[in-house]
Formats: structure tokens, C-alpha cells, sequence
């Protein structure tokens, strides 16, 4: 009853928004590119004058503007490219081609009315920010390895999940309620280097996109974020070169024309090679271990017609780590796992007012691991594979509304395991069942300028997950949840498990004037996929496991409320915002859960609720040669599960009070550059022991003493807390040499400039002489500093 009522509502209010006057009005629409490589601009501002009227590109650097017929003039407008004029002919539809021209480095701005838009004042988009690839190359990192994943967390709301870990946290949600997608194909574990690094080639990464919040109908499938990695085209003019040496990768990449001006390519590469340096200078006993990671990036564009593009892009990539015993010849062992996508996207214009977006994606996280000793030996493998069609359209039919609705289904097939192999004489095999699922989504939104001061963004989105066979399902007793010696068969397509769910937005901007607004949004939202984990990072061990029979879809609520006022005529920008998060049907595992080759894995689950609610500030300069942010967010996370804590809530394990995060960029010259950053954070909430027991169960026969095992006591869950983390990193970056056909420059950073001890972990240790439990912390990282060289021809 309750959905129909939502249903209802929803379309009265957007036929009822459609009562427009009969102004006359145009229609334009067309595409934004960089004047010098033909690359498309991802928002791109193209507004009139006055401000009445504007819009920016979408993801493929498509735009469509209705306007009124006195208008004959709009301004265009990117952040470091000259703004440009377009004239508007008034009586007839057109598609515009615009190229910007990129902005000198030293070039004096140019200022012209609307230029320095207010978009994060005007839309209605809330708790979402884009960073550009160029942005994220230069920030100073560990090994000076450019990475999106530590960038996104020195924004307010995103948390990270350790020095060592790529796992990022977003108002309350763990590293499974992200979705994270790369040229819209899901990346189900974006680590290299067991979290050192991502998987994203900051070579290839033309920009990216995430919400925290506010997240309009046209996404879904993750509670607390959607991350977009958007890759670049490639340069349609000219052959270009680029590539960097570094203390613990090297990576290079190639683009240029397959037909000038028509179509492109890029490929891009990546590989570590701190294996085969080091293995010169380690000792005997460990030089026939190496640990390593490569990717690779490849992306086709083609211009079809004014009216069809076709992309193509793909990635494949791979950690691997090998073990060679050097006191037994015979033991050894190979360990790797890795991503592959693919993506085919075909857009279509069918008139200024109409653009779709239809794409067929594939994609594949796999593990695979081989022992060998002596006469015997085993493998194993597990994967979770997807194929995934969608559709979306974007309709602009009238003046003051933007309608977008589509679909998206996907295939899952997890494989949650496969042994095979020998002892001797004897072998083995053993498979953990297959399982099959079903996952369907169609929404549809509309944006409403209701006058000049208020815009709403309001829609539906209608989501189901269907579990298939064939499977046989274990019964489990009802008060005990524990499996009985009963199963039942399911058939192929026979549904296990259906779960058909309605997902209500809004989101509304309120003007209090130019450079002031009020937004608010409402978000509800699923998850069918969950993540196996006993641990807070995301490790390649992890599994991901289906919505059953068991094991309920997650789900999220989340409120928010926020004040945007800009200053200087848009050069800054801030921003409030409060938020309220309630969660339903959270997962965590028993204490030593099983959780690896268990074909009953539902029965080491247990589910609870979640609460997150918090204060983020922001404030940021975009334009200028001092640039950067200042982000604050004060925040509390709990959990509540009836199987843990006495059924108490408890801090969830990265709740941080508060978080800090802190960059400044200054263009010193035309040579030189330099990025300094600095964040604090709460101390991470951990369960420690708080007495230890020794506990007699023997005598030692040679010796007859008495033998004794300890035993911790553990009472409150995550009632300790670990020493607040903080530190300051600085990066400069020299261009070395600059000409029209050669670029290179070096890249100096120090991370950890003070030598923060931040503690990684904490272990126990008794000391038998002083019949005492002492605690010692582990640390990672002391000040590291690095070089890197990076070119471009």
C-alpha cells in the first residue's frame, strides 16, 4: 500500500508540473571538446547571460538546452579552458560542435559574466563532488604513485580504511556499499598491492564523479556511494605519448587518430618492478619469492554521425605473488587475482531533445590459487562474473523540466569456489555450489524548475533481485537458523529467492539568492550483494554472497540538509551539510566464522542495524593559482546486532569523530608546482582483550612443569579506541623542458613529512618475568620520500 501511494504521488506531480506556459522557445543541443585533442568536457557550463537558463555536458560531453526565443547568445564555460560565446539562431533546431581552447597555465583569467558558474549553488545535486585526473596526478602520495582511491578521501564523508588500504568508508557504510565503476562496468575489488594502490592508471583517468549523498533515481545497487571513473577518449588530432618512471612502477600510454577528427584510441599500461629490482640485494633464503601487479587499459571512440557515437573500452588486470620454499625445492605456491572488464556503449542523438545511452558490459573478479609439495598438489578457484545490459535516456521536452528513465538488468553467477588437485595418490575435488542470480532496475526522474528561486529532482526507482537455480538449498530450523539435514532442489530459472523493492528521491534546491541556497534530499535505497568479510579493508580473499532465502537485502534511509553559499564572484565555494542514515539488515559475522570453502556460509552470518549521522564542512577554490579545499566532518556511526555486545549498540569499527582533511595547490612559476596535505582523524574504534587467563592442561614430560595456554576475555565490542591518526605530505612538481612535441617534468613528494608513528595494529605480548600482558603497535609508514619522472611526446 505504501509503494502504491509513493507511485501515485510521484506521477501526479510530474504530470502536474508539466501544466507549462506556451512561451515560445528553441531547442539546441550538441557537444563540448578540448579544441587540441577533440576529447569531449565532462561538465561543461553553458548558460544565458542573465543566468535564467543553463545546463552542463553529461558524462559523454552531451548537452541540450531549451531556451526562449529572445535569447541569442549563450556563454561556455570549463574550469582551465578560455570561456567562449556561442550565437544562437533562434528559428530553427540546431547541433552545436564547441571547442574550448585550454587555458595557460600563466594565462591572466579571463573573466566574463557567468563564466565562474554557481552550479554547486543552483542544482539540485547534493554531497557530490568531481575531481579531474590532472587534479589527482598531483597530489603527493606513498611511493609517489598517483591514486584515486586516497584522493576521494580528503573529502568530507569519505573515510579511509588504513595506510595500507584502497577501502574507503562513506557516512557510515562499509567498503561493500560503494559502487564503483569504470566506464560503467562494476570493479568488485579496485586494490593492487593488497590495498597499497588502486586499480586505476591515473594515465587513464580523465575524471571522476562521486555521491555520498542525495543520489538521483538513475543510480542504485549500494547503500552509502557511487563512485564513476570515467576513462579518456584519446586524442582524435594527433599521435601523443606519455608515461612515468617510478621508485615502484613505471607506466605508458599511447593515443592518437584511427581517422583524424572521426575516431581514436588510448592504451594505457601499468607494471611494477620493485620485484625484479630488489631481488639482486635479498638474501638467498627469499629470492625466488616475487610479489607483483600489471594492468591494462584500452579505449576506442568512434563518431559515427552527428547524431552516433560508439565506445569501446576494456580493462584487464592482475596481482601476483609467488612463494618458492628454499629449504624444500619441492614447496611452492602461486597466488593471484585480478579484475577484467568490458564495455560496449552506443550514443544516439534523436533530436535536440532526445539522448540515449545503451551499453552491454561484462565483467569478472576472479582469485586463483596453486600449491605445489612433493607428489602432491591443489588449485583453487572462485570468481563472480556479470553481464549487464542498460539503457538511459535523457528527454528535455519542454522548458524547466529534464526528464531521464531507463533500464538496467544483470546476470550474476558466483562461484564461490573450486579445489582440485592430488596427495599423492589420492584426489581431490570439491566445489562449493554455483549460484545464479537476477537483478532488474527501471526508474525514472524528472528535474522541475518550478520558478527561479526553487528546482526539485524527484523520481522512482523500482528494483528486484531474483535468486535462480539450479541450486540445492540447505533447510534451516526457524528459531535456531541453524542448518537441518533437509535441502530442497531448485531447477534451472526456478526462483530461490525474489525480492522486489521501490526506491522513492527527491532532491530540492532552494535559492536565497545568486550565491546562497538551501538543498534537502531523500534517498532510500537496496543491496542485494554482500560482501564475506571478518576484516574492515577489502582483501582478494573476499567473497561476495547474493541476497537468499537467509540473508535479507540491505537497506538505507538517508536525510540531509544543506546550506551552499559562495564568495568573490564564485571563486569560492562552501558548504554545510548535515545528514541522519539508518540501516537495515547490516551483516557481520559470528566470532571465527568460517569463512573460507563453506558451503553454508549464511549460518556464520548475523544481522543487525546501523545508524550514521553527522556535520561535514567544505570549503573550496577552484580558480587561481592557489587552489584547494578544507573539508571537517563531525560524525557517529553504531551498530546494533542481538548476536553481539549483549545486543548493545557499539561504535562501528571506522567511526571518527571527527576527520580533517586539508590540500593547498600553488603555481609558483611556469616551472614549478607544489600540493601540501594534511588530515587527522579519530582513532579507529577495536575490540581488545581486557584480561587474560592462564590455563593449565598439562604437564610437560621432560621437563614436568606444567603447561599453560592463555586465554583472552574479551566484555565490550569496539570499546577501545586507537590513537588518533594525522599527518602532513608536500609534493613539488619541476616541468623540466616544454615544446610543442616534448614535455617532461619530475615529481618530488615527501609523505609523512613529521614522522607520524600512526599505529597499524595492536598486539599482546606476555612477559613471564613480570607475570604482565604488555601491548606493542605495529606502524607502517616513517617518512617516506620518492621521485618520480614523468614525459609526454
Amino acid at each position: 500500500m505504501h509503494s502504491k501511494v509513493i507511485l501515485c504521488l510521484f506521477f501526479i506531480i510530474l504530470l502536474g508540473s508539466n501544466q507549462n506556459c506556451k512561451a515560445q522557445h528553441v531547442s539546441i543541443s550538441g557537444y563540448v571538446k578540448d579544441s587540441t585533442t577533440g576529447e569531449t568536457l565532462i561538465g561543461a557550463s553553458l548558460r544565458t547571460k542573465d543566468g535564467n537558463s543553463g545546463t552542463v555536458t553529461n558524462a559523454y560531453g552531451f548537452f541540450t538546452l531549451n531556451l526562449p526565443s529572445s535569447v541569442t547568445e549563450i556563454i561556455c564555460s570549463y574550469v582551465g579552458y578560455q570561456p567562449k560565446i556561442i550565437s544562437i539562431a533562434t528559428n530553427k533546431k540546431q547541433q552545436y560542435q564547441i571547442s574550448l581552447a585550454p587555458r595557460n597555465k600563466q594565462e591572466r583569467e579571463v573573466v566574463i559574466t557567468g563564466e565562474r558558474n554557481n552550479r554547486n549553488v543552483q542544482s539540485t545535486e547534493m554531497s557530490r563532488i568531481e575531481l579531474s585526473g590532472e587534479k589527482i596526478k598531483s597530489l603527493p602520495v606513498i611511493f609517489g604513485e598517483p591514486d584515486v582511491l586516497k584522493a576521494i578521501t580528503l573529502l568530507p564523508g569519505i573515510k579511509s580504511g588504513g595506510e595500507a588500504s584502497t577501502g574507503f568508508y562513506v557516512r557510515g557504510g562499509g567498503p561493500d556499499q560503494n559502487l564503483i565503476l569504470m566506464d560503467e562496468a562494476v570493479v568488485y575489488n579496485p586494490s593492487h598491492l593488497f590495498g597499497f594502490l588502486s586499480v586505476f592508471n591515473s594515465d587513464a583517468v580523465k575524471n571522476i564523479d562521486i555521491i555520498k549523498g542525495g543520489m538521483p533515481a538513475n543510480y542504485g545497487g549500494r547503500l552509502s556511494s557511487i563512485l564513476n571513473v570515467n576513462m579518456r577518449e584519446g586524442n582524435n588530432q594527433n599521435f601523443k605519448y606519455s608515461g612515468g618512471i617510478g621508485l615502484i612502477s613505471s607506466r605508458i600510454s599511447a593515443e592518437g587518430p584511427i581517422k583524424k577528427g572521426k575516431s581514436s584510441f588510448l592504451v594505457a599500461a601499468r607494471r611494477t618492478y620493485i620485484d625484479v629490482l630488489a631481488r639482486p640485494f635479498l638474501p638467498n633464503q627469499i629470492k625466488g619469492n616475487s610479489y607483483y601487479f600489471y594492468d591494462l587499459n584500452l579505449k576506442m571512440n568512434f563518431i559515427l554521425s552527428d547524431k552516433d557515437r560508439l565506445f569501446i573500452s576494456g580493462y584487464f588486470g592482475r596481482d601476483i605473488l609467488d612463494y618458492q620454499s628454499q629449504i624444500n625445492d619441492a614447496v611452492n605456491f602461486n597466488f593471484g587475482w585480478g579484475n577484467s572488464t568490458a564495455t560496449l556503449r552506443w550514443n544516439h542523438v534523436f533530436n535536440p531533445k532526445l539522448f540515449v545511452n545503451t551499453a552491454v558490459i561484462f565483467n569478472r573478479y576472479e582469485l586463483f590459487n596453486d600449491f605445489q609439495f612433493g607428489s602432491g598438489g591443489f588449485n583453487v578457484r572462485s570468481n563472480l562474473l556479470d553481464w549487464n545490459l542498460k539503457s538511459d535516456f535523457t528527454w528535455s521536452p519542454i522548458d524547466k523540466h529534464q526528464v531521464k528513465f531507463g533500464f538496467n538488468y544483470t546476470y550474476h553467477t558466483f562461484q564461490p569456489g573450486i579445489l582440485s588437485g592430488n596427495i599423492g595418490s589420492t584426489d581431490i575435488s570439491q566445489t562449493i555450489k554455483k549460484q545464479f542470480a537476477h537483478e532488474y532496475a527501471t526508474y525514472v526522474l524528472d528535474e522541475w524548475k518550478v520558478n527561479h528561486r526553487l528546482t526539485l529532482n524527484y523520481g522512482l526507482r523500482l528494483v528486484a533481485f531474483q535468486l535462480v537455480g539450479p541450486y540445492t538449498q540447505n533447510e534451516y530450523d526457524p528459531d535456531t537458523q541453524l542448518p537441518t539435514s533437509n535441502s530442497i532442489s531448485y531447477g534451472k530459472g526456478e526462483t530461490i529467492a525474489f525480492y522486489p523493492r521501490i526506491e522513492p528521491r527527491i532532491n530540492s534546491t532552494y535559492l536565497l539568492s545568486e550565491n546562497s541556497s538551501i538543498k534537502a534530499s531523500y534517498t532510500q535505497t537496496y543491496q542485494f550483494l554482500h560482501l564475506a568479510t571478518t576484516s574492515g579493508a577489502q582483501f582478494p580473499i573476499d567473497l561476495w554472497v547474493p541476497s537468499s532465502k537467509l540473508v535479507q537485502p540491505q537497506m538505507a534511509r538517508q536525510y540531509a540538509l544543506g546550506y551552499y553559499r559562495n564568495f568573490k564572484d564564485n571563486m569560492y565555494e562552501t558548504s554545510a551539510e548535515i545528514y541522519y542514515k539508518p540501516m537495515r539488515n547490516q551483516i557481520e559475522f559470528k566470532p571465527g566464522a568460517n569463512l573460507f570453502f563453506n558451503q553454508n556460509l549464511e549460518n556464520e552470518m548475523v544481522f543487525g542495524q546501523g545508524l550514521s549521522y553527522g556535520l561535514e564542512l567544505f570549503l573550496r577554490k577552484k580558480i587561481g593559482n592557489f587552489n584547494g579545499w578544507i573539508g571537517y566532518t563531525w560524525s557517529k556511526t553504531t551498530r546494533q546486532f542481538d548476536a553481539l555486545n549483549d545486543g548493545k549498540p557499539y561504535f562501528y569499527r571506522y567511526d571518527r569523530t571527527h576527520d580533517i582533511s586539508v590540500l593547498l595547490s600553488y603555481q609558483f612559476n611556469k616551472k614549478w608546482s607544489g600540493n601540501f596535505v594534511f588530515v587527522y582523524g579519530t582513532g579507529n574504534a577495536t575490540t581488545l582483550p581486557d584480561s587474560r587467563y592462564a590455563y593449565r592442561f598439562g604437564v610437560d614430560p621432560t621437563t614436568g612443569e606444567p603447561k599453560f595456554i592463555f586465554i583472552d576475555k574479551y566484555s565490550k565490542v569496539n570499546s577501545f579506541r586507537m590513537p588518533a591518526y594525522h599527518r602532513a605530505d608536500i609534493s613539488f612538481t619541476y616541468l623540466h623542458k616544454q615544446t610543442k612535441k616534448f614535455e617532461s617534468s619530475w615529481n618530488f613528494s615527501i609523505y609523512n613529512v613529521y614522522n607520524r608513528a600512526n599505529p597499524y595494529f595492536i598486539y599482546f605480548y606476555p612477559d613471564i618475568k613480570t607475570q604482565t600482558v604488555k601491548a606493542y603497535m605495529v606502524y607502517l609508514f616513517p617518512i617516506v620520500p620518492s621521485v618520480q619522472w614523468n614525459f609526454k611526446f
